[in-house]
């Protein structure tokens, strides 16, 4: 974490100045006595504090989150958007207003942008622009966009970071850094949030977002999986002409997704837009595990040339979402038995997967699950929203110990996006109808016969090299095997010694302690009539060595 240096120190002065203004101290939870000290000064000092004379009146907790977040510039926005997408987390109230954060922010100048494309590029790369347009298309958080076209007449765009955008993101990730520690430290309530993971996932993917060679590959990549696909498209990227700082793409042209009078207009087919989006996100997850995760309105266009078959067109690919085979499959067959109703199966899935820990009573957890989608599943399947039903799934399983997934939050993130736009587009839409057969289909293909004829095909240069080999191998697992057995009598033989040698042990002890016991007890018959003559005449030495005596025999009846 990078030290707290005067201008960090300056920038959070500048962050508690807006949280005093915007009175963002409602949003502190109730303060106990074991609370940290320093919490519960200023929860006291919040009692008596000139700030009550501001008025929150007409203004949310939420609302109020969300412009403060928009005062405090580029990296806190995208730190709320982030935040909207954990609905396991937050009130729905405050998700909400999140939710309309804006990543729009004033230009910088456009000249200056265009000197910074020169330094970057160099004279001799640079000498292959043949016209840059000074005033920007788009201007966000992050980087600048401008129209510009090539020396062999094509028509690009140039994605340029902005200026000095690192330090400010450094310097504020180490504000964020410190102030999400402290509150998860002192504050109780606020630890179901996971805060610093929360900050530490924000980190990783806003400086990926930084690297435009980065974005480049990823747009590539996603580009070459979709080559042959009337689902996406995805611009070319020229990548003799991009640098950590600088980003050139070919220029494409559409209608953009959220202009839906453009689109009625120039007679896109919605329905079918609308399933080809919610074919489009399980393909990238399930099919290539590459998926991109920044999907807002502004990010989307739609290519209308054909009206009937509609397709989408990706821009800003800087975030990309991945799974492990093994998140993959599991999430996949949870889905299936979600979709088949088969909620024993999906909590056993939850234990396997290590989503819950192997503590957990599956049968209490598979219960409910059931009275939690039981009702769901009365309505009719086109007004059942998937994205949020996950998201109540998730909030049960929190009350298992089920701990916040970080490989799932883009997944999730992308889920709210694309079933969001989907309803928009097409209200009918129903994502279970589209997808089920999709992942029918998937898990034949992964998981049936033919997957495991595919594996053996795959994998018969290796067997056929291997076969020669199979009866020195077999020979070698039998004396292994026997070697095996062997070390595990001896060990249990060992174990079987220790045992004896414990029992020994434990007899000799009880043996020496009651004859101990025996031998105080027989001294105190026998001198128990000298005792009590003697207590007569000198009591003070003798009662002492009684309560000596006394002390010794129940000490060793303690051992």
């Amino acid at each position: 974490m990078p030290v707290l240096d005067t201008t960090v120190a300056k920038r959070l002065g500048e962050i508690i100045h807006t949280a005093c203004r915007l009175r963002l101290d409602t949003l502190i939870p109730a303060v106990g006595e074991n609370d940290h000290a320093l919490l519960r000064l200023l929860n006291l000092g919040g009692r008596v504090s000139p700030l009550k004379l501001i008025s929150t009146e007409g203004k949310t907790d939420g609302r109020r989150l969300r412009e403060a977040l928009e005062l405090l510039g580029p990296v806190f926005i995208k730190f709320g958007q982030l935040l909207s997408t954990r609905r396991d987390l937050l009130p729905a109230e405050i998700a909400d207003e999140l939710a309309r954060l804006q990543d729009q922010v004033a230009p910088f100048s456009g000249y200056q942008a265009r000197d910074m494309m020169q330094a970057s590029l160099g004279p001799e790369r640079y000498s292959q622009i043949a016209a840059f347009e000074i005033d920007p298309m788009a201007s966000a958080s992050i980087a600048q966009v401008h129209a510009a076209s090539l020396k062999s007449g094509e028509a690009v765009v140039v994605k340029i970071v902005r200026p000095d955008i690192q330090t400010t993101i450094v310097n504020d990730l180490a504000v964020l850094t410190t102030l999400s520690t402290w509150v998860d430290r002192h504050i109780k309530e606020a630890r179901r949030l996971h805060l610093p993971a929360v900050v530490a996932d924000y980190e990783r993917t806003i400086l990926l977002e930084l690297d435009m060679c980065s974005e480049g590959a990823n747009g590539q990549q996603l580009r070459d999986n979709f080559a042959e696909s009337p689902l996406l498209y995805v611009p070319r990227v020229h990548h003799s002409l991009t640098t950590p700082e600088v980003l050139v793409m070919e220029r494409v042209y559409g209608i953009p997704i959220s202009n839906l009078t453009a689109l009625n207009a120039a007679g896109v087919n919605i329905k079918v837009l609308a399933e080809r989006g919610v074919e489009t996100f399980f393909t990238q997850v399930f099919v290539h595990n590459f998926f991109h995760a920044d999907m807002p309105p502004g990010n989307i266009f739609v290519d209308a040339t054909d009206p009937e078959q509609p397709r989408y067109i990706a821009l800003d690919c800087a975030i990309i979402g991945t799974l492990t085979e093994r998140d993959q499959e599991y999430l996949a067959r949870n889905l299936m038995a979600f979709f088949n109703r088969d909620y024993r199966q999906v909590a056993r899935l939850h234990l396997e997967s290590g989503w819950i820990p192997p503590h957990s009573d599956a049968v209490a957890f598979e219960k409910v699950i059931r009275e939690v989608c039981d009702p769901i599943f009365a309505k009719p399947l086109n007004e059942i929203s998937f994205s949020h039903f996950l998201l109540q799934l998730f909030e049960t399983a929190r009350a298992f110990d089920m701990e916040v997934q970080p490989q799932l939050v883009l997944l999730q993130k992308t889920l709210l996006y694309i079933e969001g736009l989907g309803r928009q587009l097409y209200p009918q839409l129903d994502l279970w109808k589209t997808a089920k057969p999709f992942m029918e289909n998937w898990m034949e293909e992964r998981m049936g016969p033919m997957a495991t004829v595919r594996a053996i095909a795959d994998r018969a240069p290796e067997l056929l090299q291997q076969l020669p080999k199979l009866p020195e191998l077999m020979l070698n697992a039998s004396s292994q095997l026997m070697r095996l057995e062997a070390s595990v009598a001896y060990q249990q033989t060992n174990l079987n010694q220790i045992a004896d040698t414990l029992k020994t042990l434990n007899r000799g002890s009880r043996l020496r302690r009651w004859t101990g016991v025996l031998c105080l007890g027989t001294a105190i018959l026998v001198l128990w009539t000298p005792m009590t003559s003697a207590l007569s005449t000198s009591g003070t030495p003798v009662a002492v060595g009684l309560l000596a005596a006394v002390a010794g025999l129940v000490l060793l009846l303690r051992l």
